[in-house]
Formats: structure tokens, sequence, C-alpha cells
């Protein structure tokens, strides 16, 4: 696997925009939205490419029979020369991908509830992904709820940007604080002047907006996550951008609130975790 230099990341532009699987934080990396990697079998040519967004997430898509590559990224999936520090969470780009890694991995692949999440070298583990589309009928009916006393819902500005904290957060998906003001959107939900959660712009795409949402655990059970996704619904809809949800299948709450929001299932496809 050979490193794609960043002016050459335009060769990928089309081909992405192929792939039948919502990609959009691999488009993030090659429309150079952020600072990702690229690795491909031939720099001027490639045939196949994995592209890996700093959040940990990685696409793998192409010539799916590249013997040369994939024997590569096999090494690299199982971490065999250890230098991945951290697990990442592969999509193949096509079920003939998930047949090619089915083979691939051999026994190194295990269902998720077999191995229940522990950390494991060598091992890939297979979970679930699901993609929605948005029903804009079934959210107008959706009964919304009304904000709580004490509670309060702000633009995400550059201070609330730094401040975050958690593993799903505008950090995670923005270089920094000016690009996500100028490029993205998002919003805060207060309790007590203190951050409880957010909704945000993961990844924004011509008229396509992925939300990404965070509630800080000691919130959570309290329908944060709901008051502040409609909340950058409402401001998609008033701007022309289609929501776009995306999630483990194996996260039940974010599968059944996309559910309350009017997002449908339109694709469920294997979602691999590499372990460290």
């Amino acid at each position: 696997m050979i490193l794609l230099p960043v002016h050459k990341y335009s060769v990928l532009e089309e081909q992405i925009k192929e792939v039948q699987r919502n990609v959009l934080f691999a488009r993030s990396v090659v429309e150079k939205h952020l600072s990702g990697i690229i690795f491909v079998d031939n720099v001027n040519k490639p045939r196949t490419s994995l592209i890996a967004h700093p959040y940990g997430m990685l696409l793998l898509m192409g010539d799916f029979d590249n013997k040369t590559f994939n024997d590569e990224f096999k090494s690299y999936a199982l971490n065999a020369k250890r230098s991945r520090e951290k697990h990442e969470w592969l999509i193949a780009a096509s079920p003939e991908w998930d047949n090619v890694l089915t083979d691939l991995f051999g026994d190194s692949l295990i269902k998720a509830p077999e191995n229940s999440g522990k950390e494991a070298s060598g091992i890939i583990e297979l979970n679930g992904r699901m993609n929605f589309s948005f029903n804009v009928q079934k959210y107008a009916q959706f009964e919304k709820r009304t904000i709580p006393e004490h509670d309060l819902i702000v633009k995400t500005d550059a201070v609330l940007f730094e401040q975050m904290t958690g593993s799903v957060i505008p950090q995670k998906f923005w270089d920094n604080a000016k690009d996500f003001e100028t490029n993205g959107s998002g919003y805060t939900l207060l309790h007590n002047a203190e951050i409880a959660a957010t909704a945000f712009s993961a990844f924004v795409h011509e008229n396509l907006l992925e939300i990404g949402i965070e509630t800080i655990e000691k919130y959570r059970g309290n329908g944060y996550a709901e008051l502040i996704c409609c909340k950058l619904i409402d401001e998609c809809l008033e701007s022309g951008f289609l929501p776009v949800w995306s999630c483990r299948s194996e996260n039940t709450a974010s599968v059944q609130l996309a559910g309350k929001l009017g997002f449908e299932t339109t694709l469920s496809f294997p979602f691999y975790r590499l372990s460290d």
C-alpha cells in the first residue's frame, strides 16, 4: 500500500461518488474537507484504495480482486506490525468486497456478540452498520418535546467547540473551530449552563448533512439527544439540506432515535472493527 499525495486525491472523486453505501466520511477526506490519509496500489492510476478518516473510520474501495494490495491490507487490518495504537472501523464499498474480506480474514473474523467488545490483537470484530433515509412527512408528524426548565439550546460556537468532551464531538470531525463555524453547523444543549449534549454536522456535501450526536454520560436518559437533533434537523429543512443518519446496528439507542425522528432504514451491511 502506497501513501497517495494530497494533491492527487482528486483522482478518486468520481469513483467514491459511485459507492452506494453512505461513505460521506471518506468523501470528506478525498475532497479535502479535513486532513486524512489515503493508501493506494498505484499513485498515478490507483485500482484499489484505503481511505482513512482521522476519527478512526476506513473505506476500502476499488478493485476487490487485487491480490497484492489485499495481502498488504490484511497485514494492516490484523495489525501484524503493531503499528496501530487504537482500534479503527472499516466499511467495504460493496457486497463483493465483503465476500473477499470474509475469505481474507478467515478465522480472525469474529462476530461482535461472541467477542463482547474485548480488546484482542489480531482480531477483526464483525458488527453491522445501518444507513437511513429521511422521511420529512414522518418527521412532520413527530410530536416534539418541550425544552425543560434550566435547559437551553444554543448555536455551537468556537468556545463550545473547544470545550466539548466525548467521543462524537465536532473536534473529531473538523480540523479546527474556524473551519467548523464556516462550513459546518451544530447546536449545544446546556443544563444549568453546563454542556450536556450536542448535535452537529459531521459531514457536509452538496445538500447532504450527516448528523453526529453526543450526550455527556451523566445526562443520558433525559431525552437530550432527541431535543438537540430536532433543532439541527429543523435548521437543515429551513436551509435546504437533507439530514443523513448512519449508525452501528448494535447501537439500539441510535437506531430507535432515528426511527422516532423520521429516518427509515435503507441499507444494512458489515462493519468491521480492527483491533489495536
